[in-house]
């Protein structure tokens, strides 16, 4: 931190022309002081939201092209029929859901870790990392691969309609190889996003997408071949992703400091990564399992394709939504973990005021374009009058959770960065399943609400959830973070440091 820099600092953000290139050391000493202007603060956002959208802006990209890939599928596989859809729906909520829950939960202890090792510049020990985590998903997939399999006899032990499970089955059986995609994906992803590349996930995902919807087309369509044809489609696009990470990584220049090849390393050390894991993983899937539980739990309901069919088209735009948050949540896991490693506590706070504001702001627009075309949300997915009339009834509590999405996925990105996935695990378990859960059963199997108080219970579990979170992050002492950064890193790339200098 030059006194250089920081005396020059003043004068430029005072200035009203583009903020230039200030380093976030001058920032963070500039935080430091007790009392700052007014005029300065506009300056100081301006140069968050640059960094923070010059990051979220390839995110947001990449999560939702990779988002749209199952969209793609549904809206395919909803022309087929409305069984069709129900099956392929609960499949992709109870069995998909479950197995990407799994991977992008283990893979974000690859953001708190690579991101911090990148703020500390350690960058050597990253690809060690990235390995690791790699061996630890495929390690998960094997016994995933055994649900998918037999997801027909679980469907039915859940209560769904032998004919909704059969072609649940059907799906999830041609989704297998995608499980391994995932083991390998969301670690390279990460890895790429903890050293601030984004633009090229992005291009990836846009054209993998682009193939996407092609070959869909010629599977479904051109080929006839249902729902099989859909399912080993959607796997074969994210093989596709698999390859062009993988040969980015290992070809690209901008990766020669953080990847230095395939190392034994790897093995080393991963007792303490693979704590961290496990609290990643379980956070996560108590997130993304609660919403699925619920689409699941609709189908038990009387008229369950009716019920499944609407819930799921409204659950694909609150997945679209969120994946725009995830992009958002990426960034600012990024932001947090870097800064927190390079050791500046008052820019990672700052960061995460600035994320929350313009989340919410997004939020809002988000949510009044879905009041606005309640009508036509559903024609994209289904001709069916009931269908259609079911999900517009829907619409009110689908723009409710989009606001609520613009607080909850920014803090969870938050707690990434920061290492906090233990403590959320809890705050999860105990707002999504001890409190939203049971009211969700209650309302939607002891009222008239039907699917509607299903989803009520999804939006009371969420609002708790936020406050809770709301109040850890407001609680935070950031100077002690930086201390916990420090500690952990030294703890999880230890032995992977050691191993490389033994081996020079």
């Amino acid at each position: 931190m030059g006194s250089i820099e920081y005396q020059s600092l003043l004068p430029r953000l005072d200035s009203h022309s583009r903020i230039p290139n200030i380093s976030s050391s001058a920032i963070e000493e500039f935080l430091e002081q007790r009392t700052l202007p007014i005029r300065w603060w506009p300056r100081l956002v301006a140069w968050e939201s640059r960094i923070l959208w010059f990051l979220s802006a390839a995110s947001i990209v990449a999560s939702i092209f990779n988002f749209m890939l199952s969209f793609v599928t549904q809206m395919f596989v909803g022309h087929l029929g409305s069984v069709e859809l129900a099956g392929a729906s609960v499949a992709n909520v109870g069995i998909q859901g479950l197995a990407y829950g799994i991977m992008l939960g283990m893979a974000s202890a690859v953001q708190t870790v690579c991101g911090q090792a990148y703020g500390a510049k350690q960058y050597s020990a990253m690809g060690v990392i990235c390995q690791r985590a790699i061996v630890l998903h495929l390690g998960a997939a094997i016994p995933l691969t055994f649900l998918y399999w037999f997801s027909g006899s679980v469907l039915l032990a859940m209560g769904q309609s032998a004919s909704i499970a059969a072609h649940g089955q059907t799906f999830a059986r041609g989704l297998i190889p995608q499980i391994y995609a995932f083991a390998m994906s969301c670690p390279m992803q990460r890895f790429l996003q903890a050293q601030n590349i984004v633009n090229p996930l992005a291009y990836m995902s846009v054209g993998v997408f682009l193939v996407h919807i092609l070959l869909s087309w010629l599977a479904v369509y051109v080929l006839d071949y249902g729902l099989l044809g859909a399912a080993l489609t959607l796997s074969l696009s994210w093989w596709l992703l698999v390859i062009l990470s993988g040969l980015y990584i290992v070809f690209s220049p901008s990766c020669k400091e953080t990847w230095t090849g395939l190392s034994l390393s790897a093995f080393k050390g991963i007792w303490p990564y693979f704590r961290l894991t496990v609290a990643s993983a379980v956070m996560l899937c108590l997130e993304i399992w609660y919403s699925q539980g619920m689409v699941l739990i609709s189908g038990l309901l009387p008229d369950p394709t009716i019920s499944l069919d609407s819930i799921s088209i409204c659950m694909n735009y609150l997945n679209w939504d969120m994946q725009f948050m995830l992009g958002l949540a990426a960034a600012t896991s990024v932001r947090v973990s870097n800064e927190l490693g390079a050791g500046h506590p008052k820019v990672a706070k700052f960061c995460v005021i600035v994320v929350n504001g313009t989340s919410i702001l997004i939020s809002i627009t988000f949510s009044a374009i879905v009041l606005i075309f309640r009508v036509g949300l559903s024609k994209l997915f289904t001709t069916d009058s009931e269908v259609m009339e079911a999900v517009s009834d829907l619409t009110p509590l689908l723009a409710i959770s989009i606001f609520l999405n613009g607080v909850q996925p920014i803090l969870s990105g938050v707690a990434i960065g920061s290492g906090w996935q233990a403590v959320v695990a809890y705050v999860n378990l105990t707002t999504y399943y001890v409190i939203g859960l049971p009211i969700g059963c209650v309302l939607g199997f002891l009222t008239s609400l039907g699917v509607a108080g299903i989803w009520w219970g999804i939006i009371i579990g969420v609002l708790f959830q936020t406050v809770a979170l709301i109040i850890i992050t407001s609680r935070t002492n950031w100077d002690a973070e930086v201390e916990k950064t420090a500690e952990r890193l030294k703890e999880s790339t230890r032995e992977s440091l050691d191993s490389m200098v033994n081996n020079a």
